[in-house]
């Protein structure tokens, strides 16, 4: 079974604020995306930044076969939103926006509004034995008042910078107890699956959060190990990855990893493979984006690479 993630870079019908400008570019782009979906031939696909969910529609008339979707119901301010694309059909398990109940509303801008909900939906599904979690978590691309990408100084840059690691780490809370209730405390007998873009990189505070229990990481002594952690933690399958294919978008020339895949004790142990892109490619071919996200509006396929597991 080949398990996947993948951000599909702003996809919208044209002619709205933020898709392509006219049907020419539309359908270049769709063009691009289903010949990557064909390639890759996922059997479940976590989906992010599905702007409108008749462009999803769209999308899988382009492909081969039968496929089945389900798409959050919670989308961010510009309308974007997660979602699944599946060989199987999928079942609903959950689709919300909402904190860890004790954590407090979060901070998240200069006059002291604060938040107490995901900025998108988490949706989980299950498919053929199973349950699969996406997300897509806040930005550090930092946004400003009145839609300024440009901070007036850089005191409002770190102070902006804050609000939006607060919102992100709120947010990996949300689907890390999201991901308790898949594993139900039986990860060794549960085939379960977190992903998403999740907008850090994988030491990253936000990122680690997600792991539940600490020790055992692939690539530690500890793996091949059991221990009382095993049924709570999940493995993030990047050092599987071969270190050449190891990023998922390019920032400012700088490649980085932020789209993962992390699978329950009963999954890693079953894993055969792990990539980003194609299979068949050596690394991603991906356009380097800055803090302009208008720059590519028009552009085809997404500034992403799919990250995906393929296990027996």
């Amino acid at each position: 079974m080949l398990v996947g993630t993948w951000n599909l870079e702003n996809l919208y019908r044209p002619g709205g604020l933020f898709g392509p400008r006219d049907q020419t570019a539309y359908e270049t782009k769709l063009a691009s995306l289903a010949a990557v979906i064909t390639e890759l031939d996922p059997d479940l696909l976590g989906l992010q930044e599905i702007g409108e969910p008749v462009a999803l529609t769209d999308l899988v008339g382009m492909l081969d076969g039968e496929w089945h979707t389900a798409v959050s119901t919670h989308p961010d301010s510009r309308g974007i939103r997660v979602g699944f694309l599946s060989r199987t059909p999928l079942r609903l398990l959950a689709d919300t926006t909402a904190l860890p109940d004790m954590l407090r509303p979060v901070q998240i801008d200069d006059a002291g509004q604060t938040t107490e909900a995901a900025g998108r939906g988490l949706l989980a599904v299950e498919t053929e034995g199973v349950s699969a979690a996406v997300a897509h978590l806040k930005s550090k691309l930092l946004s400003y008042p009145v839609n300024r990408f440009h901070p007036h100084d850089e005191g409002e840059r770190a102070r902006y910078g804050v609000y939006a690691l607060h919102r992100r780490a709120g947010e990996a809370a949300a689907l890390r107890a999201l991901a308790d209730t898949l594993l139900a405390g039986d990860g060794r007998e549960r085939d379960v699956v977190v992903l998403g873009d999740l907008n850090d990189e994988v030491q990253a505070a936000t990122t680690q959060i997600l792991l539940g229990p600490p020790g055992s990481e692939i690539g530690t002594p500890g793996f091949d190990r059991a221990d009382d952690g095993d049924a709570a933690r999940l493995w993030n399958v990047a050092p599987l990855i071969p270190a050449e294919q190891r990023y998922s978008r390019i920032n400012f020339g700088r490649r980085e990893l932020i789209d993962h895949v992390l699978v329950s004790h009963r999954v890693v142990r079953r894993i055969e493979t792990a990539g980003t892109g194609l299979p068949a490619e050596t690394a991603p071919r991906l356009p380097s984006v800055d803090e302009d996200p208008g720059v590519r509006r028009d552009a085809a396929g997404s500034d992403h690479a799919p990250v995906w597991v393929r296990f027996g």
